[in-house]
C-alpha cells in the first residue's frame, strides 16, 4: 500500500507580487516553473528534479522595478508550502545533509525541520567567486533565507570550494534538493513526532 501524497497549495497575492504553488512532497520530480526570473526557475526545477517533489510554481511580480520583491516572495510561498505539506511532521527524518560538487564548487548543505527557521551562510574565506549581473549569489541567499523563515527549517549551508557564481549557486540548490528529499521522508521506525520534547513547530 503506498504512501499518501502530502500535496499542498498556496496562495499568495501583494500590491507587489502574485503567486501561486502546488507542492507534493512525494512526487516524482515534476515541475512547471515560470517566476519570471529565468535563472531562479532553472534552480527551482533543480530542486524539484533532485528533491523529487512535484511542483508548480507561477509568479507575477513588479520585475519593472528589480527581482527582489518577486525573490522574496516565491521564497516565502515554498516555505509556506513545505510547511503545510508536513503538517505535524509525524514520522519524518528531520535531519537531512548532502554534499554536492559541481566542476570546481563543492557545496554541503545540512538541515533540520526543527521549527526554529535560520539560515547560516559558511564561506571559506578562500572562496572567491564573481557575481552575475542577472541572478547573484546574494539574491539566492535571500531567496533561501525567506524559505527557511516561512518553513521552519534550520539551514546551514558551507561553501567548501568554487570560482563560478553559476556552479557554487547550482550546486547549493542541488544539495539541498538532496537534504530535504532525505529529511522530509517518513521512516516507518520513527513513531509519532521526531523530538524528546514531543512536537516540532514555530
Amino acid at each position: 500500500m503506498g504512501k499518501k501524497a502530502r500535496t499542498i497549495q498556496v496562495k499568495r497575492k501583494t500590491k507587489e507580487t502574485d503567486i501561486q504553488a502546488t507542492l507534493n512532497l512525494d512526487g516524482k520530480g515534476l515541475h512547471q516553473i515560470s517566476t519570471g526570473i529565468p535563472f531562479l526557475d532553472h534552480m527551482l526545477t533543480a530542486l524539484a528534479k533532485h528533491g523529487l517533489f512535484d511542483l508548480k510554481i507561477h509568479a507575477k511580480g513588479d520585475l519593472e522595478i528589480d527581482l527582489h520583491h518577486t525573490n522574496e516572495d516565491v521564497g516565502i510561498v515554498l516555505g509556506q508550502a513545505f510547511a503545510k505539506a508536513l503538517g505535524s511532521k509525524a514520522g519524518i527524518r528531520r535531519f537531512g545533509c548532502f554534499s554536492v560538487p559541481m566542476d570546481e564548487a563543492l557545496v554541503r548543505a545540512s538541515l533540520d525541520i526543527s521549527g526554529r527557521p535560520s539560515f547560516h551562510l559558511i564561506k571559506d574565506k578562500k572562496v572567491k567567486f564573481a557575481s552575475t549581473a542577472q541572478y547573484s549569489f546574494h539574491d539566492a541567499c535571500e531567496f533561501l533565507r525567506a524559505v527557511t523563515q516561512h518553513s521552519g527549517i534550520t539551514l546551514c549551508v558551507e561553501v567548501v570550494s568554487g570560482e563560478d557564481s553559476h556552479h557554487v549557486t547550482e550546486a547549493m540548490f542541488k544539495a539541498i534538493a538532496k537534504a530535504l528529499d532525505w529529511a522530509t521522508q517518513t521512516d516507518d521506525r520513527v513513531k509519532g513526532i521526531p523530538s524528546t520534547k514531543g512536537m516540532l513547530q514555530q
